[in-house]
């Protein structure tokens, strides 16, 4: 039965996204119903179609009590809106329902996995949250929540370990028809850990192991955990608080991390072998993945830095989006990433230039846009002399603009946005050290109304942003220090 909490958030949403125009919402990126998103939940497949569930807070474009958005698409870029599928309406998720994931039971029904959060006062007058793990079965439309749950509680952790750092349960099935989920927790020496739990059910869930643990070395708090196979290596995908810069490989604050590796699962011992950022931009976190039925391993995160998600006006009717799709793929131990090829269906209106050699600031007829698929190849025009910087220019009039540059004797990438109509002192530049053979290198931009995701190489690195620039400055133009040759590839996308 549908509770009153969830009723009145359904029938909140239905009302004001209303008020949300088509042309203020991204064109082909998935935003919140109305309200406020952060982190995908539940991204599976079912029932023919690709469900996303994401952290909402409908009454407010700021985080506040967690429920779950409920979005479903045939393709992963067309998104149909469904009612909200969790409230914060029970004792034990009375202060959130918080991330988690799907699968598809063997009766037919989908089975959602989320922590929920109970803020318990103590006795110095402050609060500290229980997190626990709970079910709800449904539909693909309507949930309804396990009699039972909490199915993992404090007692289901390991000793000394937090009640109040655990969460994000991110469920798969094994091929003998038994299901495994890890859990994101904070260990006794205060940073994170990956725990592993079994089921044969998917109900009954026992703990196992400890998966990974970060023993202080990248942040603390591990967030967000996915674990997969991936090209005959096993990943684990996870986002740690309060990360310490290292060179260019990651960045302060709130980041994300890719470990990979050999697993054995006689032992359940997963050992690391490399690891590296997921994304070197200024917006993405908490990623997750679903193997799609032709079998590609897809990426979606929130395309959100924590840092920057307060600095939006209150009367802002939505806040937060996804990232695009990912197709993913393993090479010599690093993480790739492509925009899902279904993009490219989208594309029209090609516009080529191909040898352009300058050393100063050119525009190219035809390559302008907010929502664009661009390729671009640069080259040092004189062998003989390599040019100091390069840069493009885009969501650009007189005012602003925001920016990729590239230094070739660094081999440094950079985003900058600070000219592009915000306001405050926050989060505007990152720069990446990228792989570069004289001075040349690729890049394939995807611009959205809103934002920015720059494939670097081929996807061996990506950068991601987000702006919110007026939708009029929609210039591009390209600047050399130095001579360079320049291919440029250009596809206007259609909003479907």
């Amino acid at each position: 039965m549908t509770s009153q909490t969830l009723r009145e958030a359904r029938k909140y949403e239905e009302t004001y996204e209303k008020r949300i125009s088509k042309e203020e919402r991204p064109a082909f990126h998935l935003s919140t119903r109305v309200g406020w998103l952060n982190d995908p939940n539940g991204f599976s497949y079912y029932e023919g179609k690709y469900h996303l569930f994401y952290q909402y807070h409908p009454y407010d474009p700021y985080w506040g009590p967690m429920h779950w958005g409920h979005a479903v698409s045939e393709d992963l870029l067309h998104w149909e809106y469904l009612p909200a599928a969790l409230a914060p309406d029970q004792v034990y998720d009375q202060d959130g329902c918080f991330s988690g994931s799907a699968i598809a039971l063997p009766d037919g029904r989908q089975l959602l996995m989320y922590t929920g959060v109970k803020r318990i006062p103590q006795e110095d007058g402050e609060f500290c949250d229980e997190q626990t793990q709970c079910l709800a079965v449904g539909d693909g439309l309507d949930y309804e929540k396990y009699e039972k749950n909490p199915v993992l509680d404090g007692k289901d952790i390991p000793e000394g370990c937090s009640k109040e750092d655990f969460r994000d349960p991110k469920m798969w099935k094994n091929e003998d028809g038994t299901y495994t989920c890890a859990v994101a927790n904070r260990a006794k020496d205060g940073s994170g850990q990956i725990l592993l739990y079994t089921s044969q059910n998917g109900f009954d869930w026992k703990f196992k192991s400890v998966l990974s643990a970060n023993n202080n070395r990248f942040g603390l708090m591990w967030e967000c955990p996915d674990f997969f196979k991936l090209d005959g290596k096993w990943v684990l995908l996870t986002s740690p608080q309060d990360m310490l810069p290292e060179g260019f490989e990651y960045h302060n604050g709130n980041g994300t991390l890719c470990l990979t590796g050999d697993y054995d699962e006689e032992t359940d011992t997963f050992t690391e072998q490399d690891n590296h950022s997921i994304d070197y931009g200024i917006d993405f976190y908490a990623p997750q993945t679903i193997l799609t039925p032709d079998g590609r391993r897809v990426m979606i995160a929130w395309m959100q830095n924590w840092d920057t998600s307060r600095l939006h006006p209150r009367e802002t009717r939505w806040f937060g989006q996804m990232t695009l799709p990912r197709e993913l793929s393993i090479k010599n131990g690093r993480l790739h990433q492509a925009p899902i090829r279904e993009l490219e269906e989208l594309r029209c209106n090609k516009v080529e230039y191909k040898d352009v050699v300058f050393s100063d600031i050119i525009k190219l007829d035809g390559v302008e846009g907010r929502k664009i698929d661009m390729e671009i190849q640069i080259a040092p025009g004189d062998e003989d002399n390599l040019y100091k910087k390069f840069a493009v220019r885009f969501a650009q009039n007189n005012r602003y603009h925001t920016s990729v540059s590239f230094r070739p004797y660094e081999s440094i990438l950079k985003v900058d946005r600070k000219f592009s109509g915000s306001r405050r002192a926050a989060i505007h530049q990152r720069r990446s050290q990228v792989r570069s053979e004289n001075g040349k290198i690729k890049l394939r931009m995807i611009l959205d109304r809103f934002s920015a995701e720059i494939f670097i190489n081929d996807g061996e690195q990506v950068m991601t942003i987000t702006m919110y620039t007026d939708q009029a400055a929609d210039g591009i133009s390209f600047f050399a220090d130095g001579s360079v040759k320049l291919d440029v590839v250009k596809y206007d996308l259609i909003e479907g």
